[in-house]
């Protein structure tokens, strides 16, 4: 492209948006653009990508399409570009029959610059047949064709839309051919290469300008379904000044969260929007346009919404549920801090989460209507995958920066978060997500992995995680006695551990290939492609577990201080710090809690922890004097309880002899 050409476009740039100069990646797409080039930019959320084909729409003579897959991101583009001074447009099915008549009236008549389509309008008679008009000899012109969210092309990607298979169709039957641009945030190598062969792009320039959004923070966290909501809300309050988006992934949960957090957040003047599908469109519009306007400070959504919602300062997303894959999480946590200043991503999973995606895979999806059973069949297969996916990011301990660096390929930068970059200072990897400001010591587990290896080698995909850890555990539940499964070889092998942990082994030997679970809402486990190694004497399986933050939280913070105050109260003598059992007995609530999936308040709270640290209790009488212990509760946890306390005092005795 000329000097002259350049500067040109550096100033439509400027006298649109008002910047001087092009972000990384912008400028070389929008020169293969200019030059006549096809292109397919592969940038992350926040990088620009719509500046790349819009300085070319407004250049160009006659009118460029834009193929976007939904109605918020074609209303707010246009809002955005007629604010610019720009002649925007958009056709969709939110506009009557009589309004859609007009657009296509004022597009003839060369007063759009360039126009937001559905994917699923191209092949509508209609509109084809203006677009073919418009690209004819004499017609005012179709200079450019750009594509956004163009991984939706793909069946290996997220977010398959069999619409979008038409988009070809609709270039080749135009009287000339126009120039073709490809945008997506999140694209594997894989998908990139379906992108450029399904859509025909000739020789595309490709830019990929790397996903690493060094801003953001990301943080992920197993807890209760009721937890999760203390959690949110405590955090929504705690940033009261701030704009941020709640996922959820159904729209009834969206509406008891949104619910639940106005109750509890309205009289500190926070507001709370809600959005989704179920809801009707003016509804949907309003609730949006409160948000982007700063109106509303939350919005608890599906994610239906955000995609396109080019909102600058939003400081957090919180996923209340788990992402149907790394793809939509990438995207969906990248809409926090897009104008570059720091922003966190937080996920709170449970086993729940898993369970409802498995459901709404099994369900289906309304685009697999327009597939073949082949091709259902594969559809389904690959959202398994990428739900596995997702599952070794809630499970890594390691950086989890890194885990999606490396998904999407960008090794290079993967190495920098697994190495540490600047911004690390003394902490290991990226210093700038939870696992790698927590701390880990390595266990040897040899033994329990070969026993749970050996269990299900038996009984290879007859049982799920949960019957297979209650078998070696030596439960006594009706099913095992109904199933005479405590008569099985491996039954109670592993009594002396808790039910939760052996599941969090099994779940790590079938993320290492030792075992392998089913497809399905309700999987169950069999032996993985590694399942002989175990029998190698040189086999050994280690774990890592937390061992400290290297911040504490203020609720922790808090609890001890208030422990040690009680404590110089009581004078008693007693073995070890006070301060010690209690974050022993907090690990060892949370532990029960995520294997119940429940609050771990609702185990006991941290007052009850405090009376277990002071009173150390030894037999049941003992410990429903503590306040907080009922006698259900006593029953249902009180022996565990005791055992770590006798087992912490048994330490510090040894230490102190």
């Amino acid at each position: 492209m000329t000097d002259s050409m350049q500067q040109m476009a550096l100033d439509t740039l400027g006298a649109y948006f008002g910047y001087t100069s092009f972000r990384p990646g912008q400028d070389r797409m929008v020169d293969a653009i200019l030059a006549g080039r096809d292109a397919l930019g592969v940038m992350p959320t926040g990088a620009g990508k719509s500046i790349c084909y819009q300085v070319p729409a407004l250049m160009l003579p006659g009118i460029t399409f834009v193929v976007s897959p939904l109605l918020s991101l074609m209303e707010d583009q246009t809002r955005a570009l007629l604010a610019a001074g720009a002649r925007p447009s958009y056709l969709n099915s939110s506009l009557t029959p009589a309004q859609q008549n007009t657009v296509l009236k004022r597009a003839r008549e060369g007063r759009y610059q360039l126009m937001y389509v559905a994917p699923e309008r191209l092949l509508e008679p209609r509109f084809l047949a203006f677009a073919q008009e418009a690209a004819a000899e004499g017609g005012i012109g179709v200079p450019l064709v750009a594509i956004d969210e163009a991984h939706c092309v793909s069946q290996w990607g997220q977010d398959f839309r069999p619409a979008y298979l038409q988009i070809r169709e609709f270039i080749d039957s135009l009287p000339q051919r126009p120039i073709v641009a490809a945008f997506t945030a999140t694209a594997t190598e894989r998908v990139r290469a379906d992108i450029q062969q399904i859509l025909g792009l000739q020789n595309p320039a490709t830019v990929v300008t790397g996903f690493d959004r060094k801003n953001l923070y990301f943080g992920c966290e197993e807890m209760g379904d009721k937890a999760k909501t203390a959690w949110v809300r405590d955090y929504v309050i705690a940033h009261s000044s701030e704009s941020g988006i709640v996922y959820c992934s159904t729209r009834k949960t969206v509406d008891a969260l949104a619910g639940e957090l106005a109750e509890a957040l309205g009289p500190s003047g926070i507001r709370v929007g809600r959005y989704h599908a179920g809801m009707g469109n003016d509804a949907r519009r309003q609730s949006q346009r409160a948000f982007i306007d700063d109106d509303i400070q939350v919005m608890v959504a599906t994610n239906a919404f955000g995609m396109g919602i080019d909102k600058p300062n939003v400081r957090y997303v919180i996923h209340n549920n788990v992402p149907e894959s790394i793809e939509a999480y990438y995207q969906e946590a990248g809409r926090a801090g897009r104008d570059g200043d720091p922003a966190s991503c937080h996920l709170l999973w449970n086993g729940n989460d898993f369970r409802m995606r498995r459901f709404l895979i099994d369900r289906g999806d309304a685009a697999d209507e327009a597939l073949d059973d082949e091709q259902r069949a594969w559809a389904l297969q690959n959202r398994y995958r990428l739900l596995s996916q997702m599952e070794g990011y809630c499970n890594t301990t390691g950086c989890l920066r890194e885990y999606m660096l490396r998904y999407f390929g960008d090794e290079a930068a993967a190495e920098h978060a697994a190495v540490g970059g600047a911004a690390a200072d003394e902490a290991e990897g990226c210093g700038n997500c939870s696992n790698c400001l927590t701390q880990f010591e390595v266990e040897d587990v040899t033994g329990m992995a070969r026993a749970a290896v050996r269990y299900v080698a038996t009984r290879p995909m007859r049982f799920g995680k949960s019957l297979i850890a209650d078998v070696l555990h030596g439960g006594n539940t009706e099913r095992i006695r109904q199933m005479h499964l405590d008569e099985d070889r491996g039954y109670g092998e592993l009594s002396s551990e808790s039910v939760g942990r052996i599941k969090d082994i099994i779940g790590q030997l079938c993320g290492r290939g030792y075992l392998a679970t089913s497809q399905g809402q309700y999987p169950v486990v069999g032996l993985g492609p590694r399942a002989g190694e175990v029998e190698d004497e040189a086999f050994a399986f280690t774990v890592k577990r937390r061992a400290s933050k290297r911040k504490a939280s203020a609720r922790a913070r808090r609890a001890v201080d208030l422990l040690r105050e009680e404590a110089e109260l009581d004078q008693r003598p007693r073995v070890g710090d006070d301060a010690e059992l209690f974050e022993r007995l907090r690990a060892l609530r949370k532990e029960i809690a995520a294997e119940l999936e429940m609050a771990p308040y609702m185990v006991f709270s941290d007052k009850a922890l405090r009376g277990l640290c002071r009173l150390r209790p030894q037999t049941r009488d003992e410990l429903i004097q503590v306040n907080g212990i009922g006698e259900k509760k006593a029953d249902a946890f009180g022996e565990q309880f005791m055992a770590a306390i006798e087992e912490f005092e048994s330490e510090h005795a040894r230490d102190g002899a």
